[in-house]
C-alpha cells in the first residue's frame, strides 16, 4: 500500500500577507483605543496620516451618529461631515487643525472650535490634541473634547 502524500503548502500571495500586515494596527492605538473606549469625556482617535479610526460613545452622542454606523474616515470625509469650523463659521484647513498640529509638531494643542453633529446642529468645544508617541515613532493623536458653558447648540449652518 502506497501513502500518498500532498504536496507542501505555498505561501499566502504578497498582495494578501501585505493586506493582513496593513490591517494590525500599533499596540499604541490599540491601547489609546481602549482608554477612549473606557471614558465618558467624548473624544476621538486618528493615525499617523490624520484618518479618524475610531471616536467613543460620548463623542457619538455628541456628533449624532454612533461610531459602529460610521465607521474610519479620511481627513477629507470626517473634515465634511463634522467639521471644525472656526468661530466665523468658516472651515479649518487640515493643516491648521489642533489634531494635525499635534501630530507634526508632536506636542499637545488646545483650541475652541465648533464641530457639526449629523443632524446639523453645530457645538462648541474645547478641544485638546495629544501626540501618540510610540517606541518607534509618532502612531497618531487623540482629541479630547467638552461642549462649553455658553454652548446652547446652534441649529443649522
Amino acid at each position: 500500500m502506497r501513502l500518498r502524500t500532498r504536496p507542501p503548502l505555498a505561501p499566502a500571495p504578497r498582495p494578501i500577507v501585505a493586506l493582513m500586515e496593513s490591517a494590525q494596527k500599533p499596540l499604541e492605538l490599540i491601547l489609546a483605543r481602549n482608554l477612549l473606549s473606557s471614558i465618558s469625556t467624548p473624544a476621538f482617535l486618528v493615525d499617523r496620516d490624520g484618518v479618524l479610526i475610531f471616536y467613543n460613545d460620548a463623542a457619538g452622542v455628541l456628533l449624532g451618529k454612533a461610531f459602529e454606523e460610521r465607521g474610519t474616515m479620511s481627513p477629507e470625509e470626517w473634515g465634511q461631515t463634522f467639521g471644525p469650523f472656526d468661530e466665523h463659521d468658516e472651515a479649518i484647513p487640515f493643516e491648521q487643525l489642533p489634531i494635525t498640529r499635534a501630530l507634526r509638531d508632536g506636542r499637545p494643542v488646545h483650541a475652541h472650535i465648533h464641530l457639526r453633529s449629523a443632524s446639523g446642529e453645530r457645538h462648541r468645544v474645547e478641544l485638546s490634541a495629544l501626540p501618540i508617541v510610540g517606541t518607534e515613532s509618532f502612531r497618531g493623536a487623540m482629541a479630547i473634547f467638552w461642549p462649553t458653558a455658553d454652548n446652547g447648540a446652534e441649529a443649522g449652518a
